[in-house]
């Protein structure tokens, strides 16, 4: 995902970025509302991180502009404002989240990607396309639980295919998602990276799913047929669903203290 930092202090952009590229992400800098404006112009933006006090005005106010001209990058404002008339006026403004300063790293990354599915239509982090499951939370694709053996790359031509199901998806976009603007060779890379996926997904024994070639155009995920869903296959009673058991260990764990206070120091 290319991902644009809306935000003026040099360090906070620096450690936003860090954490965003160990994630997998692209990202590029906009230090104030119109350089921002200038990076959404002209180039593919999934998300915005947002900070509200910019040097040429309120972030609220980016939010709405961007709002104003049907754009649906998701928004998520990552502000050292904690009072709740900042985040209702956020929110209000057309932000999709809204994160305190300062916050856990895994914190940022699970609010972001979150607003990201929900943009594209998606709850869960797990989006289903015939019997192929792409696990956005794990970078994983599997067919029938069996993981795919993908590169890195492949799995996020996977992800971008899946998270924008039945939209044909360019060349263009596609070297935009893979590597952010920078060192892009030439867009017939993309065929061969579709050709490999499709000889993958066949070997599996995908079934229900289908990368087709739009001409001129570009590729679109299909879903030929549902696989696996039926009335059926429906439980008959409420007693029958097994109900997974709560989790008491998070994924992640907490800063500790010094740490947290190194990254309240430094955000």
């Amino acid at each position: 995902m290319h991902i644009l930092i809306v935000e003026d202090d040099p360090v906070v952009a620096d450690v936003l970025g860090m954490t965003l590229e160990e994630a997998g992400h692209f990202q590029s800098t906009a230090h104030n509302i119109e350089t921002a404006l200038a990076e959404l112009k002209h180039n593919a933006i999934d998300a915005v991180l947002l900070d509200i006090n910019l040097p040429d005005g309120d972030g609220t106010r980016l939010a709405r502009l961007i709002r104003k001209n049907h754009m649906p990058v998701p928004i998520l404002v990552v502000s050292g404002n904690a009072s709740t008339d900042d985040k209702i006026a956020a929110l209000g403004a057309g932000a999709d989240g809204y994160l305190t300063k300062p916050f856990d790293r895994f914190e940022l990354l699970a609010n972001l990607d979150a607003i990201i599915r929900r943009t594209h239509g998606h709850s869960s982090a797990t989006v289903s396309v015939g019997n192929l499951e792409v696990d956005l939370n794990r970078h994983l694709a599997l067919v029938e639980n069996e993981a795919l053996p993908l590169t890195g790359k492949e799995f996020r031509i996977v992800e971008f295919l899946a998270l924008r199901k039945g939209s044909v998806l360019s060349k263009t976009a596609f070297l935009s998602h893979l590597y952010g603007g920078m060192d892009e060779p030439e867009p017939k890379i993309i065929d061969v990276f579709i050709c490999k996926l499709r000889r993958k997904l066949e070997i599996a024994g995908a079934r229900g799913v289908s990368i087709d070639t739009v001409w001129g155009q570009g590729y679109i995920l299909r879903e030929t047929e549902a696989v696996g869903q039926s009335q059926a296959s429906l439980p008959s009673s409420i007693d029958d669903v097994e109900i997974d058991e709560p989790i008491t260990k998070p994924a992640a764990k907490k800063l500790d203290s010094t740490r947290r206070g190194q990254m309240s120091a430094t955000l």
